[in-house]
This record gives C-alpha cells, structure tokens and sequence, in this order.
C-alpha cells in the first residue's frame, strides 16, 4: 500500500473512532444541511450523522485504490500518481474537516458553515487544477469528455487549460470570504463555468485537429 493510502485509511479510520467517542454525547438528532445563507434545512438521526460521512470516506478509499489498479489505461496513472495520491488525502482531509464542523454545530457552537467551507473548497478546487494539470489520458481522472478520450492531442490541451482555470476558480472562490451572503456563488459559479468551457473547448479542439 502506497503512503497516500495509508495516510487515507488513516483518515477514515479517525473519523470513526470520533464518531464512537462523541457517539453518547451528541444530540438524537443533528444538522446535516445548510442552505446558502447558513441557516439548517435538514436533519438526520444522531446514527447517520456521525457515521454517515466516515462510511462515504471509506467508500471513496476504496474507490481510491481501484482505480489505478483497474483503469485500462492504468499505465498512463503512474506517470502523475504521485499528484493523485496527494489528492486523494486532501479530498479525504476535506470530509474530515466538513464532518468535524458538523459534529461542532451539533455540540452548540455558532458559526457560518459557508464561511467556514470556503477555504477548504478553494484549497481543494486549487490542487484539483494542478492534477488535472499533470493528468495523463486515462478513463477516471480528469476532464473526460469523448473528445479528449478520443485524441491525446485534445486531452493536453483541454488539461493544461483546465488546470490553470481551476487553479484561478479556487483563487476566486476565496473572495466569497468578502461577501458572505453571496459566498456560496463564489463557490458554485467559477467551477461550473470551467466544466462547461472546458467540454466546450475541448470539442471545438477535436474539430480543429480532425480538419
């Protein structure tokens, strides 16, 4: 096992061993959704709300371990494998930070859950450009569309463009700290705008390369 991995199943091994500790103290029932100006929408039993993320963790860490091993294209992943291993810890330190501030609302403490999910969102959208930067073509990692599946030439361009227009949306995504009501679009807009660019681009890429 590789140390990413590790430091994964780690993680997730944490997450549960925090659920069982907290598990008599917490509330019947718990937060588990918030709306755009911070207010909860949505609640779960006190069971689901603390084991529901740790068991989605441990899910994705098996995804996690899968997909080098079974892409058919599983020898381009070992050219950027180190940049997916960071990854995989820092999306997997995200659910951890997302569930610990859950587990916090639930105990009594006051804050703007978006507030606090913006700096964790714009660290994970910008590492996200600099692996989608390093991405080599492969079936489950990066922006697949059947244009960049379809010619190298179109998956370079398309990811080397992708990469730097993450890496500024998770700079963007910051200034959401400026204006907390509209936090939220700060964290939306730029992202949906760069996978639909990108699908976009990505077409028009092929198009030129096939004439």
């Amino acid at each position: 096992m590789r140390n990413g991995e590790i430091a994964v199943l780690l993680l997730v091994i944490l997450s549960f061993i925090i659920g069982i500790y907290l598990y008599p103290q917490m509330p019947a029932s718990m937060a588990s959704h918030w709306n755009a100006q911070g207010i909860v929408d949505g609640y779960m039993s006190k069971f689901w709300g603390l084991f529901l993320m740790p068991i989605v963790s441990f899910g994705l860490f098996l995804l996690f371990i899968a997909i080098p091993r079974i892409d058919p294209l599983k020898q381009n992943i070992q050219k950027f494998r180190k940049y997916f291993d960071i990854f995989i810890v820092i999306i997997t330190a995200f659910l951890l930070y997302m569930y610990l501030l859950t587990i916090l609302w639930s105990l009594g403490f006051a804050f703007i859950m978006i507030m606090m999910m913006v700096p964790a969102f714009a660290i994970l959208f910008y590492y996200a450009g600099i692996l989608i930067e390093n991405a080599k073509r492969n079936w489950f990692i990066g922006i697949r569309t059947p244009w960049t599946l379809s010619n190298e030439k179109v998956w370079n361009k398309t990811h080397k463009l992708g990469g730097v227009l993450f890496k500024i949306s998770g700079i963007i995504t910051l200034f959401g700290m400026l204006f907390p009501y509209y936090a939220i679009l700060f964290v939306i807009m730029p992202t949906i705008t760069v996978a639909i660019y990108t699908f976009v681009y990505s077409y028009f890429e092929y198009k030129k390369i096939k004439k």
